[in-house]
């Protein structure tokens, strides 16, 4: 920003001093982003997350033609664009994913699909599928358990951000995103090809896709656009990102739509000790219904 034009601004109270920004940027500014946020998605910012609000949300600026953050978010409260909405949170969503993350969950979980023996669709929810990679996880792990390509499952696949399902709807993917997988699930469930700026992509089998239902719900909001129940719920590395008040009313709502003998699959780093009366830890970052006996929890064998 120009020296003269610094010279001649209004005085800006906290402002965030982290070398010279492109656009005014102010502590006001950042603990509006975080009520946004935390209104609209239950996302809770720490104060460690500024620098990564400004980069993120710079670019809707620079888009804008605007000079202040606070031209923004006075636009974005004023105008109620729900376009402008659904980019400022596309922005602050945080996806990390990879194929097969957290690789213990999914031998949990086809362990559980060979044990039920009822003949009905089976249906799981991933309700952070980002880029798909977890959802397209979950489609092969049917697939392995059940030993066909038209497994008895239906996956719901949602998440926050409306960028990200695009992205996982289409199936395609960077060849680097499945070198780690092993050669003889790779050879079966992708294909290689493209051309353009596809040349050296692989895309999930169309089989898969059709297991997979994507959809945009906001975990805040009073309605989901899901229907219960269903054997298995993953709800991986969301948690982290809402405060405990939070994330007590999201468990209260996931308990009634999980089947009895059904499992809540949580991140690593998750922990729901706060929400005991309503789920159960069986070990692993799994979790039952609390009102499930110890002896159905420990034929999950997730223990």
């Amino acid at each position: 920003m120009p020296a003269a034009f610094l010279a001649s601004a209004a005085p800006v109270q906290n402002r965030i001093d982290i070398g010279l920004r492109e656009f005014e940027y102010t502590e006001r500014d950042f603990e509006r982003v975080r009520a946004l946020i935390y209104k609209r998605a239950g996302i809770s910012l720490t104060s460690a997350k500024q620098d990564m609000v400004y980069s993120r949300l710079a670019r809707r600026l620079r888009l804008k033609k605007m000079t202040f953050f606070r031209e923004y978010l006075d636009a974005l409260e004023r105008n109620s664009d729900p376009e402008e909405w659904e980019a400022f949170v596309n922005a602050l969503t945080t996806n990390l994913t990879s194929f097969f993350r957290e690789a213990h969950h999914f031998e949990i979980l086809a362990a559980n699909l060979r044990k039920i023996s009822e003949k009905r669709p089976l249906k799981i929810w991933c309700n952070a599928a980002s880029t798909g990679e977890e959802p397209y996880s979950l489609a092969i792990t049917a697939c392995e358990a059940f030993g066909t390509m038209t497994p008895p499952v239906q996956i719901i696949a949602s998440d926050l951000d409306t960028n990200v399902l695009k992205h996982g709807e289409k199936g395609i993917y960077a060849a680097e995103r499945v070198e780690r997988m092993e050669p003889a699930r790779l050879q079966k469930f992708f294909l290689y090809g493209g051309i353009g700026d596809q040349a050296g992509s692989v895309r999930v089998r169309p089989e898969l896709q059709r297991l997979i239902s994507f959809r945009q719900i906001n975990l805040l909001d009073p309605r989901w656009n899901v229907q219960g129940p269903f054997d298995a719920i993953f709800c991986r590395n969301v948690m982290i990102y809402f405060d405990k008040p939070t994330q007590y009313t999201i468990l209260e709502r996931f308990a009634p739509l999980l089947r009895p003998d059904g499992l809540l699959y949580a991140g690593h780093s998750e922990n729901f000790m706060h929400a005991a009366r309503i789920f159960r830890s069986i070990g692993r970052t799994v979790y039952a219904k609390a009102e499930i006996s110890a002896e159905s929890a420990s034929k999950s064998g997730a223990a």
